[in-house]
């Protein structure tokens, strides 16, 4: 797993490195002049690391660079003292708003650039009023470094500097970022008007990415983004605390169960389904099949009456029991001694199944039984909101968007969508598995893992039953509900690439993703030797 850092985090394991300026004024003269010559020697790397990446996707483009006058402005201006020295000719245009607000780093950065590289190179703005500045032309014949505001930046642009952003993202300019985007304030940038953020092509972050880099909405904002090989102090980063992660292949390697030569499947755990009813009998079986796919030992659907013969045909390998009803679920079964218990594909939202799902909710929250919630169980409970209240603790929930928004409120982007998820996580100490593009997994605790594997293979009709079946099965294994959200929603992402493969993009459907489950399942698992064919995972 790879850690994200927020802004707060890269400012410290920053200063950490370097040293902040106010430490080093409490120095002595011979501790404040090595400082100096760290602090120096950091933003020169972080310079000519970004020189390298500018230079590999330049091509014959001429560059332009924006640096503001605190750090990351040094390391505009240190990026382009290292492309002269690599005959690579840049102009800056360096803001210094009134001729003296130059931080330390900057007034050295550009005492340096004019030193090496020559004052006929730079513009120094110091009135931006009218008349005393004019935007450089810029087209798409030109590639912008932008190094005005970094992560120590906590403010939306204002006045000259959202003409500035909107010059640039309107020039059609490739644009590569220092840092972070100029404008993006937060992890989330929840409130931010895109058009005042700088839009990159390339972003180059310093330690890692922020959380904003995996928002839908930041898309168009950060564009493509690599993490510069600059040095930072190992013991800053152990202690530095990451409350969000992407998962990756190792991580999830290193939590699922391996089976044993002699396992039973007594020993694998059993997964219970409540799915189906009249008309929608297809998720039922695909959220089985899912289940049956993940690894679990035995596999029963609950569902009614007319599912039968349908279930009993489609998915053989699964039991199944109905409470008798025709068309509908009225009774939801005692799980028993089931640790993967699965609610909600295609179930409806009947009167009768929704005072039967409040029933079972509420004996479910007082045996303390974490369920997973999906579907039409979400539909429900959004409109009987009370029923919150009895989603048992540790439960995971599985809302798209629009689920989300009807259990929540309405939210206007994924950030405040996110932020939201967080609060209600730990309002009721729930798993909270948010699915788009970039699914998180949110846990009570605050943690965030952003799944790594998605595909847009992912995006029909079944997908979200296909991943509801594989948690039960993963969670029948006793594998923690927390853990089980994370690692199915990562293995889902596999199964959706691996039918991609066969079927096509946009032919892969929902009984592709989940009969590619146990491919996905071995390829995580097994990875293929160094230099040997492997699924992309």
């Amino acid at each position: 797993m790879k850690n994200i850092y927020t802004p707060a985090d890269i400012e410290r394991i920053t200063e950490a490195t370097i040293g902040t300026l106010d430490d080093i004024s409490r120095m002595s003269p011979p501790q404040q002049a090595r400082a100096c010559e760290r602090r120096a020697a950091f933003i020169a790397t972080v310079g000519e690391q970004a020189a390298i990446e500018v230079l590999d996707i330049r091509g014959d483009k001429s560059v332009l660079a924006f640096a503001g006058d605190g750090i990351c402005g040094a390391y505009a201006l240190e990026t382009a003292i290292e492309l002269h020295r690599r005959e690579c000719p840049v102009k800056v245009v360096l803001f210094n708003i009134g001729g003296n607000l130059l931080t330390t780093d900057a007034l050295a950065a550009r005492d340096r650039f004019i030193a090496d590289v020559g004052r006929e190179f730079l513009e120094e703005v110091i009135n931006p009023g009218p008349g005393c500045f004019e935007m450089p032309a810029m087209t798409p014949s030109t590639l912008v470094i932008d190094g005005i505001f970094g992560s120590e930046h906590r403010k939306p642009l204002r006045g000259g500097y959202q003409a500035v952003a909107r010059g640039i993202n309107e020039s059609g300019a490739t644009v590569v970022s220092i840092d972070i985007p100029s404008g993006m304030t937060t992890d989330l940038s929840v409130g931010m008007v895109n058009r005042n953020i700088i839009h990159a092509d390339v972003t180059l972050t310093l330690v890692g990415p922020t959380l904003a880099f995996f928002m839908p909405e930041n898309a168009e904002l950060v564009g493509r983004w690599k993490v510069l090989a600059v040095p930072f102090d190992e013991e800053a980063m152990r202690h530095t605390r990451c409350t969000s992660r992407v998962l990756d292949a190792r991580g999830v390697r290193s939590v699922m169960p391996r089976r044993s030569t002699v396992v039973s499947k007594a020993d694998l755990g059993d997964a219970l389904i409540f799915a189906g009813s009249y008309g929608m009998l297809g998720a039922a079986v695909l959220a089985t099949r899912a289940a049956t796919r993940s690894g679990c030992g035995k596999v029963t659907c609950h569902g009614p009456r007319c599912a039968f013969f349908v279930m009993q045909t489609a998915v053989p390998s699964a039991m199944f029991t109905t409470d008798g009803a025709d068309v509908d679920i009225q009774f939801f079964d005692n799980p028993r001694d089931c640790d993967g218990v699965a609610i909600g594909p295609g179930i409806g939202r009947s009167e009768s199944t929704a005072r039967a799902l409040g029933v079972f909710l509420k004996s479910c929250y007082a045996a303390k039984k974490p369920l997973v919630l999906d579907a039409d169980a979400l539909n429900i409970i959004s409109d009987n909101p009370d029923l919150l209240d009895f989603i048992p603790a540790r439960s995971v929930i599985t809302p798209h968007a629009g689920e989300f928004d009807r259990l929540f409120g309405a939210q206007n982007s994924h950030g405040t969508r996110t932020l939201m998820a967080l609060e209600m996580a730990q309002r009721y100490n729930i798993v909270i598995l948010l699915k788009g593009p970039k699914t998180f997994t949110i846990w009570p605790d605050g943690s965030i893992l952003v799944n790594s594997s998605g595909t847009e293979a992912l995006a029909t009709a079944g997908s979200g039953d296909v991943l509801t079946g594989l948690l039960a099965g993963l969670m029948a294994q006793k594998i923690m509900p927390e853990i089980a959200a994370a690692v199915g929603a990562y293995i889902h992402g596999v199964a959706g690439r691996i039918a991609a493969r066969t079927c096509g993009i946009q032919g892969t459907t929902a009984e592709d993703i989940a009969d590619a489950i146990g491919p996905a399942i071995d390829t995580i698992l097994n990875p293929r030797p160094a230099g040997a064919k492997n699924l992309s995972i």
